[in-house]
């Protein structure tokens, strides 16, 4: 697979270090005594190889077969390590606890051979076993996994998802043996391998001594009760402050692994990120103030990275709710919208207006043109639905999770429909767990999301709005779109793929289920000491790779 290159940010940084460690020793003059220790967090950090990371918000659980977010799969990729995993350079899949895979000549039949050197936590082998455990508990119906369709092209994995079957024995994930994993195709998978990557494998007498198989936010991931197989295990989380990992002296690639630990500190507050990164407290931020984002550019551009990935920004509609059952009104609002003005006065880190769920595809998939920003339409339509100039239009919200940028572009979008289409709205703020419960009840109007791929692949994003998908908050069903969909991911000819999802997408963008708002941009801060850190497009990472040095 090609990918898009990079914006390359990652210049010689030799000129800025005594200047930035000057800044941070006046910081902490500036700030008192009560900040030294805080202070030398950087220096400390950087001489012990433990890495202090601002993770954006709290996690909702460390759980990876119930977690969907950012904040939680920064972690995950710490304390976890699936069959295979990619290199960050190039985003090529590499072994993990599968040395070997294999596919047969039908492309129905995928082998992988673990290494039995690979280790839970607590020196239990990993096993062939162990994933299929995993499987089991992932595409259990009670447990309401939301990534479970993903998986249906497996061998009955949608009957057993779907409660129609019961006995996981019969569905395509089986143990040949303790180092033999095999799974099995109801369909063509192409994107197979890449679709199983980073999967991480669940402990089940760890799972099992905290609840049933199917048991969500049980005491299992706490620590001293979590077993995991990744290059780091959980020592300490203390909610809304910190959570500490440190090496897994049973991971079987330890040699490779130089950190220490990592600090995760769940922040979400970009003023204080800053501050904190500023003032030598942290290694690296996932984001900052837009005010400063010039500033660093101009004065510091050895310290920021941004770089496009591939993501995309945009409201979800709750398509069971009058009047946004209505798909004049729901054009209304995403024509009244000017993404324009957000990128270029709002966000101003790079992104990319969007007109469409999916964006431009690095192997090149394009979407076809989505509603664009049209005032004058907007405001016919809205007449159409009964609205003229928003007579009586009823009241609704805005929801977001707390975030000064979720705030700035939800008050943008706010002042454009009471001035385009004299629609007023109320901005409500949840904090994150808040905020996935109530789109988990769909209990929301319209509601701020992105999503970032976990494969370079349009498919990875039209799946989540299918009817069965987990991941589908709108309560939009369209039966045309989920047969071209599904067609397209068991489809391995590229022409033929690329016309289905195009034309699964033509059908979302006119019923318009969600309102694209831009494609993502990663803006963050790194300390010169960070070293291994790749940008790609899929903000990938693995944190054996990284190390702290001054050199």
């Amino acid at each position: 697979m090609v990918y898009m290159k990079m914006i390359d940010f990652l210049r010689s940084r030799v000129s800025i270090r005594h200047r930035f460690y000057l800044f941070v020793l006046c910081s902490a003059l500036l700030c008192g005594g009560c900040n030294q220790q805080q202070a030398s967090n950087v220096d400390t950090g950087t001489q012990n190889q433990i890495l202090h990371l601002g993770n954006g918000t709290e996690p909702q659980d460390l759980d990876p077969q119930t977690v969907t977010g950012e904040p939680e799969r920064n972690i995950i990729l710490a304390l976890f390590e699936g069959l295979i995993s990619r290199n960050p350079s190039n985003l090529e899949l590499v072994p993990a606890v599968a040395e070997t895979w294999e596919a047969s000549a039908d492309q129905m039949t995928y082998t992988f051979h673990l290494r039995k050197g690979a280790k839970w936590s607590n020196g239990d082998p990993v096993t062939a076993r162990d994933f299929v455990y995993t499987f089991n508990r992932m595409l259990h119906p009670l447990l309401a996994n939301e990534y479970a369709t993903n998986y249906y092209p497996i061998l009955n994995a949608e009957k057993f998802n779907r409660g129609e079957l019961t006995d996981f024995s019969q569905v395509g994930v089986k143990a040949s043996d303790d180092y033999t994993l095999v799974f099995t195709m109801e369909r063509e998978w192409p994107l197979f391998f890449e679709a199983i990557s980073d999967i991480p494998p669940v402990h089940q007498d760890t799972i099992e001594k905290f609840g049933k198989i199917s048991d969500r936010g049980t005491e299992w991931t706490r620590p001293g009760n979590i077993v995991s197989n990744g290059p780091f295990v959980l020592d300490e989380w203390v909610p809304n402050k910190i959570i500490k990992v440190s090496r897994n002296r049973q991971y079987w690639d330890q040699g490779r692994v130089k950190l220490n630990g990592i600090y995760f500190y769940p922040i979400d507050n970009s003023t204080t990120d800053e501050r904190m990164f500023r003032t030598g407290q942290l290694h690296m931020i996932n984001g900052l103030p837009v005010e400063k984002i010039a500033e660093y550019q101009k004065e510091q551009p050895e310290l920021i990275h941004i770089y496009p990935i591939y993501g995309t920004y945009y409201y979800l509609i709750n398509t069971t709710r009058p009047p946004l059952n209505d798909i004049r009104v729901r054009k209304a609002l995403a024509m009244s919208i000017d993404r324009n003005q957000i990128v270029t006065n709002v966000t101003k880190g790079g992104q990319i207006p969007a007109y469409s769920l999916n964006p431009p595809d690095p192997d090149g998939y394009h979407p076809l043109p989505g509603i664009e920003y049209n005032v004058e339409n907007a405001r016919q339509l809205l007449a159409e639905a009964g609205y003229p100039d928003g007579k009586d239009f009823p009241a609704f919200e805005i929801m977001y999770n707390t975030l000064e940028a979720h705030m700035q572009i939800a008050q943008a979008i706010q002042q454009m429909w009471l001035t385009s289409l004299n629609i007023k709205t109320t901005l409500v703020n949840q904090e994150w767990k808040v905020f996935l419960d109530t789109l988990s009840q769909k209990e929301f109007g319209i509601a701020r999301m992105g999503s970032i791929a976990g494969i370079a692949d349009p498919g990875d994003f039209l799946d989540s709005y299918t009817t069965s998908s987990g991941m589908n908050h709108t309560s939009w069903s369209n039966a045309e779109y989920d047969e071209l969909v599904k067609q397209a991911i068991s489809t391995s000819n590229r022409a033929k793929r690329f016309s289905l999802f195009q034309q699964a997408e033509a059908i979302f963008t006119d019923e318009v289920p969600l309102i694209p708002i831009y494609y993502y941009t990663k803006v963050r801060l790194m300390s010169p000491d960070l070293k291994g850190w790749k940008d790609n497009i899929l903000d990938y990472n693995l944190y054996k790779d990284i190390y702290l040095s001054r050199e």
